[in-house]
């Protein structure tokens, strides 16, 4: 399943260094409850780990969670 990047409504990156070991239910847990937003907003959270180079999208896709690591 591809993921149009062109379709989300909104796009937000979660500022600071993010465990990146963290799974689904964890990263929707803290984007919840430390930001107050609703996960099935058509929206994309973009996390950053320790190292720069590094990231992790959390998407909800209508039928499920997609977790995108690069």
């Amino acid at each position: 399943m591809l993921v149009n990047y062109h379709t989300p409504r909104h796009v937000y990156i979660v500022c600071g260094n993010t465990d990146l070991r963290k799974g689904i239910d964890t990263l929707a847990i803290l984007i919840a409850d430390n930001f107050g937003l609703d996960l099935y907003d058509d929206s994309l959270f973009l996390f950053c780990g320790r190292r720069n180079d590094r990231f992790r999208v959390l998407y909800w896709d209508g039928e499920g969670f997609i977790l995108l690591y690069k």
